[in-house]
């Protein structure tokens, strides 16, 4: 495979932090370019970082005296040295809707963390096992961009990582009514526990935007390209509860469903156990071998026990038994920085390369 120049913009974060530990070593991609606000801008990464480095494992050697650029002011510096970007930043919405689309009018492909272009009808949102169909809408963002290369293609929301690839291979039984509760953890709100004493034995029953999210997402991961851009599935039916918990890393989804075609347990469980996408076919880096672990003990599965289940690529899914006002329940885990956010737009990016959408 040929090997690819990459930056991240929005370096400092936490998530920033998860993308360079990922790409440190990486077998396709080099880290190039690293990029953040103007705080951060002009000095060493150790430096700009500081003490809000967080990831368990060190600065890679490689990394700690990269000079940080300025996002905005030096995106044409940044995107003559790099392939693409992936973007993590933390702004307002619409300043990240122009940040993503002026580097990709620079030719520089965008794979987004963000949640600005979601919505953005021309721009794919994937979970590479699930919909890589979805990156055919590509060439008509570039036609309404005016760009060759450039595109910005994103992740879904890290919640939906958990319980959309469990429902994804029943889509034959037609799901029609889905109820999920998601319990996240605080690394999702960029936060550790040192930063966050509040949630220290503590319950939080709202997170900003996610409910909303985990009831829109799924239908255009759902949706068909048509005419040049995605269209929605009218169904499922979805209605969440999104709810912080004490925990560091790894969100759980409780999970309610009814089916037009109403499965067998048996059923189910061999759709899960034998499911596999795109990065699996294709053998990609960061593809997990078998994308879900299926459990058929009552406990199971368990944050602390499995969140890092093939590198944190995996989704965990058991408790599946009948219910008693929807037909089935059962429950599902992520690693919700891993399999949730950089990671799964890491997968994204070698998806798009082995597609040949980033020559």
């Amino acid at each position: 495979m040929k090997q690819y120049k990459v930056g991240v913009i929005g370096a400092t974060g936490m998530v920033g932090q998860r993308f360079i530990t990922l790409l440190a070593n990486h077998p396709w991609f080099t880290l190039t370019a690293l990029a953040a606000s103007g705080r951060s801008a002009d000095k060493p990464y150790e430096q700009a970082v500081g003490d809000r480095w967080v990831m368990s494992e060190p600065i890679p050697d490689s990394v700690r005296s990269m000079p940080v650029y300025d996002a905005e002011r030096d995106c044409n510096t940044i995107a003559e040295q790099v392939d693409f970007v992936f973007c993590a930043v933390n702004m307002p919405k619409d300043e990240i809707l122009a940040l993503e689309e002026r580097y990709a009018r620079l030719e520089c492909p965008v794979i987004s963390n963000n949640s600005a272009n979601r919505k953005t009808p021309d721009v794919p949102m994937v979970i590479p096992e699930c919909n890589a169909e979805h990156l055919a809408v590509i060439p008509a963002q570039r036609r309404r961009l005016g760009t060759k290369r450039g595109f910005v293609a994103v992740k879904s929301n890290c919640s939906l990582q958990s319980y959309v690839p469990a429902l994804y291979p029943l889509r034959e039984f037609e799901p029609q009514r889905v109820l999920v509760c998601t319990y996240q953890a605080i690394s999702g709100a960029g936060k550790t526990f040192e930063r966050w004493p509040e949630m220290v034995d503590n319950v939080i029953p709202y997170i900003g935007g996610e409910e909303e999210k985990s009831e829109q997402e799924p239908l255009k991961i759902w949706g068909k390209v048509e005419d040049g851009r995605i269209v929605n599935a009218a169904t499922p039916c979805f209605t969440a509860q999104c709810i912080r918990v004490p925990v560091s890393d790894g969100h759980t989804a409780a999970v309610f469903v009814d089916f037009a075609r109403k499965p067998t347990i048996d059923e189910m469980l061999a759709r899960w156990n034998a499911f596999a996408g795109e990065p699996q076919r294709l053998a990609l880096p960061s593809a997990p071998r078998q994308f879900l672990h299926v459990f058929l003990e009552n406990d199971m599965p368990q944050i602390k026990l499995h969140r890092n289940l093939e590198n944190g690529m995996a989704v965990s899914v058991g408790r599946l038994r009948a219910d008693t006002q929807y037909q089935y329940k059962f429950v599902c885990m992520s690693h919700n920085t891993l399999r949730g956010a950089a990671g799964g737009a890491v997968l994204l990016a070698e998806l798009l390369c082995a597609k040949g959408y980033m020559e």
